[in-house]
């Protein structure tokens, strides 16, 4: 029997662990916490980075970008440490990933992407109010951090009066946003090395049921000298997506539907490590409730997934399985549900990391948007 197929029978048995409370509202200087996203180093330790809104738990306000880390597989978690603070304004939507190709920097470099913004995205849409892209990076496993780097102008179309006064054009790239959750650098192949950011915008004037946004990706090759834009996936409303690495030189791109007359994710293919796409369609085995979804690979051609699989509101997180890179999922367990007469959104937003041969680390939002928890799964 093949170590993948065998993999995903011996989960069918596993049994989780209890998750451990990471942030939780009203806590540590912020009242909310969304957006997970999850980073595992080779020393084991964990990475756990979120949005703290310190004053209530809108998308845009006085939104920081916060860490904590854990040493013991996730069973514990330090005091929060605040990353980005961009004063009464908002940082968030933080996508890490870890270099371990640079020669200057032989125990890896830690890239942590992320956005700013001076509106609500409603107003962005309507070109008031611009959004930009950044980033940090620590050599250290997370406990010191450059100096941030704005990349806007290589990875974003802004047409804001602040950017580009010189002119104006009905497809200028106005809202954006990072992943959310991690983003990959290739490992095999052609691509070894490219740093890889899947993202999304809207384009020009808003229309009806979001029909604007498109998925996107951005990428370096030169370990964040300077940066590329991949061809738009040409689905309309695909927006907030993750990457994942297949194999021959493939990467995949799993995005939400934010139109949401497809209750599915979508899914675009690239051949040639995300520049562009060959195939776009909507996977009916993924179920989504207009949400965003977590995507990693854990083996050759073995594929983790993760997302309420609800079509009604946001709730059943599921993890599930893939042995043939995604093209089905035979394998699936219930991650966390509401209890009966709950009502409100119970699961949101996740992300993964590999713990080990046989563990996965999910943190994922919980409880009507109170708690962000780590579990790890056998």
């Amino acid at each position: 029997m093949k170590f993948s197929l065998l993999f995903l029978l011996l989960l069918t048995a596993a049994q989780p662990f209890a998750q451990t409370i990471v942030f939780e509202s009203g806590k540590e200087g912020h009242q909310s916490y969304r957006i997970p996203a999850l980073l595992r180093l080779p020393n084991g330790n964990l990475l756990a980075f979120a949005e703290g809104r310190v004053q209530h738990a809108a998308d845009f306000g006085d939104v920081n970008i916060v860490l904590k880390t854990s040493t013991d597989d996730g069973k514990s978690w330090s005091p929060l440490r605040v990353l980005v603070d961009n004063g009464s304004l908002q940082a968030g939507n933080c996508a890490p990933v870890l270099d371990q190709t640079d020669p200057r920097f032989p125990h890896g470099r830690i890239f942590l992407f992320y956005n700013t913004g001076n509106n609500h995205e409603g107003e962005v849409r309507k070109s008031l109010g611009y959004r930009e892209v950044w980033y940090i990076t620590s050599t250290d496993g997370g406990n010191q951090w450059s100096e941030p780097v704005n990349i806007t102008a290589q990875v974003h179309r802004p047409n804001q009066p602040q950017v580009h006064a010189a002119y104006r054009f009905p497809d200028d790239w106005r809202s954006y946003a990072n992943t959310p959750g991690h983003a990959i650098q290739i490992k095999h192949g052609k691509f070894k090395g490219r740093i890889y950011v899947a993202a999304n915008h809207s384009a020009g004037a808003p229309q009806p049921k979001f029909e604007e946004y498109r998925a996107h990706g951005f990428y370096s090759d030169d370990h964040g000298q300077t940066f590329h834009l991949s061809q738009d996936v040409p689905i309309k409303g695909s927006n907030e997506a993750m990457a994942v690495e297949l194999s021959r030189n493939h990467l995949m791109l799993n995005i939400r539907n934010q139109q949401g007359d497809v209750r599915a994710r979508i899914v675009a293919l690239s051949t040639d490590g995300g520049a562009t796409w060959d195939t776009t369609y909507f996977d009916r085995n993924l179920p989504d409730p207009v949400c965003q979804g977590s995507i990693l690979r854990i083996g050759k051609k073995t594929l983790a997934f993760c997302n309420n699989a609800s079509t009604s509101r946001r709730d059943e997180l599921t993890l599930r399985f893939s042995s043939d890179e995604g093209r089905s999922w035979p394998i699936s367990r219930l991650i966390d549900k509401a209890p009966a007469g709950y009502t409100s959104d119970y699961t949101a937003y996740s992300d993964l990391a590999l713990l080990s041969k046989h563990r996965i680390g999910v943190l994922y939002e919980r409880d009507n948007y109170r708690q962000i928890v780590f579990k790890p799964v056998d």
